[in-house]
């Protein structure tokens, strides 16, 4: 054995806890990304079909600014629904995380942005509603489309086992 080399037992523990969290993480994101999401879809769609009047307000970019303010409340919801179930399932998460983020980079563009920036400790408040919170959603959703679900996934019925 060589001076720098270290004991076996050592190697094999690090390789079976390595293999035990690996995508853990991944999962945590999906998890918490879930949630907000999943909240933030059922709020707007638990109000009904009309968009409410801070909404209503809102100048959308591109071709989103053609449609009514209630079919961009409606779509919000509906995406923020189905992209949180889907990274539940952990299938198809880049596809999930892709729309999700469209819809985080709509709401900093329309919303968020001229209220600046914000921190947690003023989430609850007016001045909380700045852009620091769905920027770091935004940052999640990036690595989600980056590596994917991870390991801690269902597959689907088109994704082999491995």
């Amino acid at each position: 054995m060589n001076a720098l080399s270290l004991p076996t037992w050592v190697v094999r523990t690090h390789g079976s806890l390595t293999q035990a969290i690996d995508g853990l993480g991944l999962l945590a994101l999906r998890l918490w990304l879930a949630q907000e999401f999943g909240q933030a879809g059922w709020t707007k769609l638990s109000h009904g079909l009309t968009a409410p009047e801070w909404f209503v307000g809102l100048a959308f970019p591109g071709p989103l600014g053609w449609l009514s303010p209630d079919m961009n409340w409606l779509m919000a919801g509906v995406t923020e629904v189905l992209g949180a179930a889907l990274l539940l399932l952990g299938w198809p998460v880049r596809l999930a995380a892709l729309a999700l983020l469209f819809v985080d980079v709509i709401a900093v563009w329309t919303v968020h942005f001229d209220l600046g920036w914000a921190g947690w400790n003023q989430i609850e408040t007016d001045a909380g509603q700045g852009f620091k919170l769905p920027l770091m959603m935004g940052l999640m959703l990036l690595a989600l489309l980056s590596q994917g679900s991870g390991r801690w996934a269902w597959r689907g019925p088109l994704r082999p086992v491995a």
